[in-house]
């Protein structure tokens, strides 16, 4: 996908993944320091999942060369820097439903590998950091940050980064600069917040690396619907991360990450004044247990 104006050159998957990566070390690090490892939840978690996979090469009679073929893919991966993608794409949306089963407010939806943490702070109705006649649609974003009783959270932060009109994330694509598309907004007294950005769009995840070997080698498609990434923080809540999507996508029904649900598609509506679009949705986030 490409528009007149900015157009940058799409990252090489060893490249992206090693970014992913790279970010992904120093914010567990930043979080956990080493750590501690509980070891009876590792052996159940660690054993069923090998348990797992043995019983898949007896049931499926795997032969060695099968068997060859997915060690040198593990290699792949790990060269590659793609870990961070690839558990994001197929098993991030299982872990997401786990953690947020028990919610009262909004659905949320994975994170992804292309969060950077620290984005810069607007006021409540500012506008997105972008390039000089950033291509895409307008879009204004308005909406309320309130508590599952009603009451507006007047503390609230609300973090968006999304893909540009060609489908690439700052800091994770050549020739794009370091925050655009990517802020934090700062609501106003009663919750509220208006945000200017532009619409993005769908686009494949990397495939000229190990992602795109299983996707080609199982037939599959690589293509993500067009979608916005919220982060909502408010001081006594649970944290909400969610994405947002358009609808009549095409991709929407065959999200390669799984991550669509119906209760987080938006309905944009064109602006009174005949240039972009407005969309209206409020977060509703549940208090800390």
């Amino acid at each position: 996908m490409t528009q007149e104006g900015y157009l940058s050159e799409a990252p090489a998957a060893a490249t992206s993944g090693g970014l992913a990566s790279e970010r992904f070390a120093e914010r567990m690090s930043a979080a956990h320091g080493d750590g501690v490892v509980d070891t009876e939840r590792v052996d159940l978690l660690a054993g069923k999942a090998i348990k797992a996979l043995n019983d898949i090469i007896i049931e499926e009679r795997v032969s060695y060369d099968e068997y060859n073929a997915l060690k040198a893919w593990l290699i792949k991966v790990g060269e590659d820097g793609e870990w961070p993608l690839f558990l994001d794409v197929w098993l991030e949306h299982s872990v997401e439903e786990v953690a947020t089963d028990h919610r009262e407010g909004n659905k949320g939806s994975i994170e992804g590998p292309y969060y950077v943490e620290d984005s810069p702070e607007v006021p409540w109705n500012g506008t997105i950091p972008m390039r000089d006649d950033e291509p895409g649609t307008p879009l204004k974003f308005s909406g309320q940050v309130r508590s599952t009783d009603g009451t507006p959270l007047q503390d609230a932060r609300v973090e968006l980064w999304h893909a540009d009109s060609d489908g690439f994330y700052s800091q994770f694509a050549p020739g794009i600069p370091e925050w655009n598309l990517r802020s934090t907004w700062v609501v106003d007294g009663d919750g509220n917040f208006e945000i200017n950005t532009i619409r993005p769009a769908p686009y494949q995840i990397p495939t000229d690396g190990a992602c795109g070997q299983l996707i080609a080698a199982a037939g599959w498609h690589a293509w993500r619907p067009a979608h916005l990434h919220f982060k909502v923080h408010a001081p006594g809540h649970e944290l909400l991360t969610a994405q947002l999507y358009f609808p009549g996508d095409e991709h929407n029904d065959d999200d390669i990450a799984s991550a669509v649900k119906p209760e987080l598609m938006l309905d944009p509506q064109p602006a009174a004044s005949g240039k972009g679009e407005n969309v209206q949705y409020d977060f509703v986030l549940d208090p800390e247990a």
